[in-house]
């Protein structure tokens, strides 16, 4: 799967060395409203053993921290998700967000992640936010756990090779007054990933060269 000699971390950063790269999302409707966030995307080897930085790892290797958010939050309820929110005031930049909401969330240690790289911003209508994804790399991966059940009632390291299988990717279907909205979506054990979280692990999939071809006929729709 890995084509890199120095492996998955080495083509996470190729992959996102190209500006083309990004996630295509209709821009915000009033821009000047909207809430900065960043969010981290935390690939790591699926093992306990601490992840060498620079040392080969194929994507069957790899897993991405994800949590699903509350239902009782009023933004993306009960939707799976990267951990991440708002910025802060205190925080230095969005890289300090990102760790800082990780941290707050997950309970992971910030100083075992490495940042590969803050990627475009990206518009969220839904929730009114402009968010920075910040690709990162667990050097040495640290237990994980929900730690406000107001906010994340779910915290789980995903496989990527789960991610790219074929049979777990579909296409959803979302209507809202009266319009369709169509965007890749994953099935990982009758947990739905899709929407935002889907869209930019996609792109990263594509961009990174390990995309398995899947059926994107197959549509379904999902339950808000």
């Amino acid at each position: 799967m890995s084509m890199h000699p120095q492996g998955a971390r080495a083509e996470l950063l190729a992959a996102v060395a190209d500006h083309s790269w990004g996630v295509r999302i209709p821009p915000l409707a009033d821009p000047q409203s909207a809430h900065d966030a960043a969010v981290l995307i935390l690939f790591g080897v699926l093992d306990r053993i601490p992840a060498p930085t620079t040392g080969p790892a194929v994507a069957r290797d790899l897993d991405v921290l994800l949590q699903r958010r509350a239902p009782t939050l009023s933004s993306h309820p009960g939707q799976v998700s990267f951990p991440g929110g708002r910025v802060d005031p205190g925080d230095a930049d969005v890289v300090a967000t990102a760790l800082r909401e990780a941290e707050e969330e997950t309970g992971l240690d910030p100083t075992g992640v490495e940042i590969l790289a803050t990627l475009p911003v990206i518009p969220l209508a839904a929730s009114n936010h402009l968010v920075t994804p910040v690709l990162a790399w667990w050097r040495s991966p640290s237990r994980v756990v929900a730690v406000d059940h107001a906010e994340t009632v779910e915290v789980f390291r995903v496989p990527v090779a789960q991610l790219l299988d074929p049979e777990t990717r579909f296409t959803s279907t979302i209507t809202r007054m009266g319009h369709t909205f169509r965007g890749p979506a994953f099935d990982v054990d009758g947990t739905i990933v899709w929407g935002f979280t889907a869209m930019v692990l996609d792109a990263l999939f594509d961009a990174a060269g390990w995309t398995v071809p899947w059926d994107a006929t197959v549509e379904r729709t999902v339950d808000l």
